[in-house]
């Protein structure tokens, strides 16, 4: 079995990723921060707001029926849901024209 010899002015397919110049780096992040706190945002309100919903509601405003407690409780797990839809529908949308406009002046 051969080997292939490597020259020393020559690039391995590991040196060479194929983006850009060699040695040039990107460091930016892959997720920009606004979008990680949206999620964070989400996640909190996810877990806090139902459980806060059920345990405020059971005894002052149900008396003590906890069927109906639930129930609100999980229509506000799905108010966070879609809330969090719409947030995530308004970034993209924002995104693509952004992406539009630079079309347009670099035009």
């Amino acid at each position: 079995m051969t080997t292939r010899r490597i020259v020393n002015n020559e690039k391995t397919y590991l040196d060479n990723d194929g983006k850009g110049a060699p040695g040039a780096s990107d460091i930016s992040p892959a997720v920009p921060a606004s979008v990680i706190w949206k999620l964070l945002t989400a996640t909190f309100a996810m877990i806090t707001l139902p459980i806060g919903t059920y345990f405020f509601t059971v005894n002052l405003v149900f008396n003590g029926n906890t069927s109906y407690a639930g129930g609100l409780a999980a229509l506000m797990a799905n108010v966070v849901l879609v809330a969090y839809v719409i947030m995530a529908m308004k970034e993209d949308q924002s995104e693509r024209e952004e992406e539009e406009q630079k079309k347009k002046k670099a035009s």
